[in-house]
């Protein structure tokens, strides 16, 4: 019992008193990823807080756009206008939510929303290898995938570049909901359906908009 105590509570801060150099890796590679995962977080929030649907799907559905967009790249597509048509193939998909799942199950309990979207995660799985194949693929849109040593802390390059394009995105989002007409629309209709309502703001056009 001791030794486990002791493996939980006192030998990894020992590691990383005499390691500091691989606790600060850790902890960059940690905010790199959590940087990167903030964009899945923020798409959950959105649509819970728009449509009051918790989407079991969000996953798949980010899944399923690096699906699209390494197909389109193997098939000779060029990376610039593949990330194009992988965003419009989204748009695309969002409108068939809305059209398909959304709006047959308005006023329904959240029960069967929720179990809808479970439902579209299936769908988009099955989809997603019947189009593109089931094989592991990789990604690769020209960021070298190789590590340099900064003051003795090893960096790995492509992380980087993902974490610091994903807190892009999150600031330009910010700004969306800030500085645009259609920003505060969706703030509005977060905090009150019915008042957003009475504004005339359409709540379908703002639920293929957050998904």
């Amino acid at each position: 019992m001791v030794e486990v105590l002791y493996a939980i509570a006192v030998a990894p801060f020992k590691d990383m008193a005499g390691s500091p150099a691989f606790l600060i890796e850790v902890l960059i590679g940690g905010l790199f990823a959590g940087l990167m995962y903030s964009l899945v977080a923020l798409g959950f929030v959105l649509i819970f807080k728009a449509s009051g649907v918790f989407n079991f799907a969000q996953g798949v559905m980010v899944l399923f756009a690096a699906l699209t967009l390494v197909g389109l790249m193997e098939r000779g597509t060029p990376v610039a206008v593949a990330l194009v048509l992988t965003m419009g193939v989204m748009v695309l998909l969002a409108f068939c939510v809305e059209r398909i799942v959304l709006r047959p199950l308005v006023n329904q309990e959240h029960i069967i929303l929720f179990m809808a979207t479970i439902g579209l995660t299936f769908f988009l799985e099955g989809f997603g290898e019947m189009l593109w194949g089931a094989n592991v693929k990789k990604l690769d849109v020209g960021i070298p995938d190789q590590s340099f040593i900064l003051r003795g802390v090893q960096i790995n390059q492509l992380e980087m570049t993902a974490a610091f394009t994903a807190a892009i995105l999150v600031t330009v989002l910010a700004v969306f909901f800030q500085r645009t007409r259609i920003g505060r629309a969706l703030r509005a209709v977060a905090d009150d359906h019915e008042a957003a309502l009475s504004l005339g703001i359409p709540l379908k056009t703002i639920w293929i908009i957050v998904w």
